[in-house]
């Protein structure tokens, strides 16, 4: 894979110019798909992996901007999918009859989402349950209070807001310009032209095939399964702490799960502490080992 791929860059108009980039390269048959993945797998063709690799960009792009909700810059996002898209390419085995892009789904969304994982700890906005909350749950607040189209929350609507995650109204707009401060609409003009092709065009729909949904299900199973394991790995208070405040919509505060257990809330938030860079380390060497 010596062969260079377009590069992402974080400026103003970079993100744009990328995608403008990726939709050059062709989508592949499946037969075309399978003599180029067959010649990098016998043969070490890099030319063969460019050009599956580049004939997927625009998937991880599609990918990647379904985790914008998280606030962290879409192009570290398609960055990270671009390098679980290599992997996979590495690792596809063409005589199992399965589409490249159905495999490499599972790759690209567990690099993004490691990527997440391990920007947890730079995206929080102190150590607040409050705030933690917020960061977690703002963008489905915005749906149930039907704003998610506002280009910036209202006074009033920051107002409900604040009471429902005890938060001050500015606490609340602040976290929601962090959180879309970078975002992309994917309706947006790719040009001021009268006719322009919108970005969502440039992305690749590859429809809801037996094929992709088998390949859903299997991702599915390797995550949940993986997850189960990391958390067979803490003791029953770890595990019951870190399933109350990381895998709840609405989180339990570190003061209630202090006192059912009878010790402080700083107490409380190192177990949680050790128990996620458990469940990280866990999760990160199964998936180096797969």
């Amino acid at each position: 894979m010596a062969n260079a791929l377009p590069i992402l860059s974080a400026d103003g108009g970079g993100l744009s110019r990328y995608l403008n980039e990726i939709k050059v390269f062709p989508v592949l048959s499946a037969e075309e798909e399978y003599m180029l993945a067959k010649r990098f797998k016998e043969h070490g063709e890099s030319n063969a992996a460019h050009k599956l690799v580049t004939s997927h960009l625009r998937l991880v792009a599609k990918i990647a901007m379904q985790y914008r909700g998280y606030g962290l810059p879409v192009a570290d996002l398609i960055s990270e999918g671009n390098l679980g898209l290599m992997k996979a390419v590495k690792k596809f085995e063409p005589d199992k009859g399965f589409r490249l892009s159905t495999y490499a789904m599972w790759w690209i969304k567990a690099s993004v989402t490691e990527y997440i994982l391990r920007s947890w700890s730079l995206v929080k906005m102190g150590t607040m349950a409050a705030q933690k909350k917020l960061f977690f749950s703002l963008r489905k607040a915005k749906r149930n209070l039907e704003i998610s189209d506002m280009r910036e929350i209202d006074p009033e609507n920051a107002k409900v807001l604040s009471k429902q995650f005890g938060l001050s109204a500015t606490d609340i707009i602040n976290m929601d310009r962090r959180m879309t401060a970078r975002d992309l609409s994917l309706n947006a003009p790719m040009s001021h032209e009268e006719d322009a092709m919108e970005f969502q065009d440039t992305l690749i729909d590859e429809g809801p095939s037996a094929e992709t949904m088998m390949g859903d299900r299997e991702e599915a199973t390797v995550r949940n399964g993986l997850l189960k394991n990391a958390l067979g790995e803490l003791t029953d208070r770890e595990r019951h702490i870190f399933v109350e405040r990381r895998l709840r919509d609405e989180p339990v505060t570190l003061e209630e799960l202090g006192k059912s257990y009878g010790i402080s809330r700083e107490r409380v938030r190192q177990l949680e502490n050790r128990a996620f860079e458990k469940v990280e380390r866990s999760i990160r060497a199964a998936a180096t080992a797969a």
